[in-house]
């Protein structure tokens, strides 16, 4: 049996990159794994965020105050990307939980809340066994380069781009 903890980049200007993060660790919570997911710069509490109502084995933390893509982060966005990428690290280091999902984490790379450097040495001073998700457009070609499997989503075709807003919760 293979214990390696393997890194999975979920990238691309395409929709699908949480909701396939979500769709795997509902399925290591089924295989009885303890799964940890970490919203950075993400504030609101989204359908997929209450599956912590149906299993105790997974924890999903904000670990920012907000989305600010159209402005410009401020030094408490930095403060508490920082912290939250420290904590990661430090959940990743005791494997605690098998499966640790970064979401949105390139995002905070993008806007330069920390570096890719800091998030390299977070992911390859996990524990061995954790298996460590990260997601969000503009995965960097560093991180890339050390993931074990990149998908990229892309976008062919969307009703949004027709003026369809979310659907009752369906894509949201």
């Amino acid at each position: 049996m293979d214990n390696k903890g393997y890194l999975q980049v979920y990238t691309g200007d395409g929709k699908g990159k949480t909701t396939a993060a979500f769709g795997l660790a509902l399925r290591a919570l089924c295989a009885g794994k303890k799964v940890y997911i970490g919203q950075f710069v993400k504030s609101m509490k989204y359908n997929e965020t209450k599956i912590d109502q149906y299993f105790d084995t997974i924890k999903i933390e904000q670990l920012g105050r907000g989305c600010f893509i159209k402005e410009d982060p401020e030094q408490i966005d930095i403060d508490m990307a920082k912290q939250g990428l420290v904590h990661c690290a430090e959940l990743m280091t005791q494997g605690s939980y098998d499966v640790v999902i970064l979401d949105e984490v390139t995002i905070a790379l993008y806007y330069k809340l920390f570096t890719v450097e800091e998030l390299i040495e977070a992911i390859q001073n996990r524990k061995p066994s954790v298996e460590v998700i990260v997601t969000g457009r503009y995965a960097p070609d560093e991180l890339l380069s050390i993931a074990d499997l990149v998908t990229e989503m892309k976008e062919i075709k969307h009703y949004y781009s027709q003026g369809v807003l979310s659907r009752n919760g369906i894509d949201k």
